[in-house]
């Protein structure tokens, strides 16, 4: 079983894993938009500081599950927008998510471990505890998905693991 995500300070999530390498393949996973699309969110990036981030909620096209539970159909189509932070090819980028509650920032760094790589993603400033679980839960499912395309094997059942999971970060992010 993959580790769950943690609550490293007050409004911050943490998920590490270890992806297969080499850290470039992983790098435009992160980058590119087609790449990014199987795994995350398509959408255009400007690959710069203070450059502009759009992608669009989609997560019915990320595994052959396309059954979405009923309080999530909203979300389905949704635009996220934010702009870049930091960046530092191929080991860091960050950027702001722009959440109904305020700014949020994301960060992915990735550390070279031989063959492997360590992928890291922190997600800070998050509005509340609500939005903690779900993010924690989105994370662990979404990069689960990347894990998937990386082994190239079929990706996991997005919503069924997303809600397979989400009492366990219901309990482990405390109110």
């Amino acid at each position: 079983m993959e580790a769950f995500g943690v609550v490293t300070e007050p409004r911050t999530v943490r998920l590490e894993r270890i992806l297969p390498g080499p850290i470039e393949r992983v790098w435009s996973y992160l980058t590119e938009s087609e790449k990014r699309g199987k795994w995350l969110m398509a959408g255009e990036w400007e690959l710069r500081v203070g450059g502009r981030v759009t992608m669009t909620v989609n997560n019915e096209s990320l595994s052959a599950d396309k059954e979405t539970p009923e309080r999530y159909k909203s979300s389905h189509g949704h635009k996220v927008e934010g702009q870049i932070t930091r960046i530092e090819p191929p080991r860091l980028l960050a950027f702001v998510w722009n959440m109904s509650g305020g700014p949020s920032e994301v960060t992915f760094e990735l550390t070279p471990k031989g063959n492997d790589v360590l992928f890291v993603v922190t997600h800070r400033r998050l509005p509340s505890r609500d939005v903690m679980v779900n993010v924690s839960t989105g994370w662990h499912t979404h990069v689960g998905i990347l894990i998937d395309i990386l082994n190239n094997a079929e990706p996991r059942p997005f919503w069924k693991t997303f809600v397979g999971l989400e009492p366990e970060y219901q309990k482990r992010i405390a109110p």
